[in-house]
């Protein structure tokens, strides 16, 4: 993969739209680089008791981007059928370590794609305006459509950097010398 390290415009995107949908792509295409090689043993490795997988951790950020569609572009809550389809990844934890697992690296990638084709054809729908326009939670917090998405780049990098940190532990555990 060829990075360009560059923030800038990106055809069919209007304004800083184009700006957050390259660091979009910027972030996703290093996540898949950093796990193109990775086995189904290696994505369902458990590196300590309560931890999560990194098959966990890849459903989980498709997740992320899934909910933030749902909230942005239609202006609602997760609905039962999706709550009940998306509910492990989201929330990580016991019911993610015992219900995602056995899935080949392909699998984990392809959910990753469609969701975040999705996602850009959505954002090529709308114009700057649109980024900033401005809502506010239940709990009274001001937010905008800008902040969630960013949101949604700032939890890839986040779990990018757990997936990293979970490579070095399975080199360790397969290495004779244990770190």
């Amino acid at each position: 993969m060829k990075v360009d390290f560059r923030i800038k415009q990106r055809d069919g995107f209007d304004g800083k739209m184009g700006e957050l949908v390259s660091m979009l792509e910027y972030s996703r295409g290093i996540l898949l680089e950093d796990i193109k090689d990775l086995s189904q043993p290696d994505l369902d490795f458990i590196a300590y008791k309560g931890a999560n997988s990194i098959g966990s951790l890849l459903m989980h950020i498709a997740s992320i981007d899934f909910v933030h569609q749902v909230i942005t572009f239609e202006g609602r809550d997760l609905n039962d059928d999706e709550y009940t389809q998306w509910e492990s990844a989201l929330f990580l934890g016991e019911k993610a370590r015992d219900g995602i697992k056995n899935q080949p690296l392909n699998y984990y990638t392809k959910v990753l794609f469609e969701t975040r084709e999705k996602t850009l054809s959505l954002l090529s729908s709308k114009n700057e305006e649109w980024l900033f326009e401005e809502n506010v939670w239940d709990n009274g917090v001001l937010h905008n459509n800008y902040w969630l998405w960013y949101h949604v780049m700032e939890d890839e990098i986040n779990h990018r950097g757990q997936i990293r940190l979970i490579k070095r532990l399975l080199v360790s555990k397969k290495s004779p010398v244990n770190l």
